[in-house]
């Protein structure tokens, strides 16, 4: 009960105010509306904001309905890194993991609702993280190109990972990773506070895939093989961050963008893992050589509410007839 009414109240206080950010470095803070997010120029999230009403300081990704954040509090640990695993060159970028490693940054651009950045990895690869509203209003859409920019060929892999930290219970949370099968991803885990470089890790907590894994303090990270890359050839995906206010709809956003494996982040209240309140955080991949995420069939609390109803309105028609 007591977890129920802290939720409540932290919806209360945090939705009726649009709280103006502005990043205090060269980063930028975007907006759809319903997803805020700090992005920072070697385009990894976390960068700092001033005026923040929860005191953090930093902008990560936040669900505007809730005022929740996810990745900023306590640890600022999100990040990218792209390597060629044939001649062991590397760049990646995580604030508070591994800050920023053999990453020049060639431009970066923003709107109020778009930021692109566009970094070097040594001489080897050239890499664009588009951010930008996506098919869903619950989800941002960041289109990545990865250009093997040297003379020879390259295998290409890629790494994603970030420390969950799920308002209102921040460093307490349940973490679903999606189950897998073939594709281009090759790993994942629940090791948020892992090092952003793919030729390298801190090691594991919980592989994946896992469901309502927790209450912990984790988070998820995804490893990807694309193979190998001639000289001037790009690879492109797209990656995914936002949230719902349940799970279900979480689901919703995900076959609206066409999502093929994903991450799903839930404070530990009452009916958190279960239904997703008061908010369900999002990271996903999609181009990535899965099959599309599908629906999940209802719960079996679902079902028996159904079923009760169903039954319910059985007995008022045979006492009507």
């Amino acid at each position: 009960m007591k977890k129920v009414l802290l939720a409540f109240l932290f919806i209360i206080m945090a939705s009726p105010f649009a709280w103006s950010y502005v990043s205090d470095n060269a980063g930028a803070v975007i907006s759809n509306g319903n997803i805020e997010m700090g992005v920072n120029q070697e385009g990894h999230l976390n960068t700092p904001i001033s005026n923040d009403p929860l005191g953090i300081g930093y902008m990560g990704l936040r669900y505007v309905p809730t005022g929740a954040a996810s990745t900023e509090p306590g640890c600022q640990c999100e990040g990218w890194g792209a390597a060629d695993s044939l001649s062991g060159a590397t760049g990646y970028a995580n604030v508070s993991t591994d800050g920023v490693v053999n990453l020049t940054v060639l431009s970066f651009t923003q709107t109020a609702s778009t930021a692109v950045s566009v970094v070097q990895v040594g001489s080897t690869y050239e890499v664009t993280h588009d951010y930008h509203p996506s098919a869903s209003a619950n989800l941002y859409e960041v289109t990545v190109t990865v250009k093997n920019i040297s003379d020879s060929a390259t295998n290409l892999l890629y790494r994603r990972v970030m420390d969950w930290d799920i308002y209102p219970t921040p460093f307490d949370e349940y973490v679903t990773i999606s189950d897998y099968s073939g594709g281009n991803l090759i790993r994942t885990d629940t090791n948020g506070f892992d090092t952003a470089n793919p030729l390298n890790t801190f090691g594991s907590y919980q592989p994946g895939p896992v469901v309502d894994a927790g209450p912990s303090d984790h988070g998820a990270l995804f490893d990807f093989d694309f193979g190998l890359l001639n000289p001037g050839e790009s690879k492109t995906f797209n990656t995914y961050y936002g949230a719902t206010a349940t799970e279900s709809a979480a689901y919703a956003a995900l076959t609206a963008v066409g999502a093929q494996t994903y991450s799903f982040a839930q404070a530990n209240v009452t009916g958190g893992p279960d239904l997703g309140i008061p908010n369900t955080f999002i990271f996903a991949f999609e181009g990535v050589g899965l099959p599309p995420v599908e629906n999940p069939v209802p719960e079996p609390s679902t079902l028996i509410l159904l079923g009760s109803a169903l039954v319910g309105l059985g007995i008022a028609r045979f006492r009507k007839k």
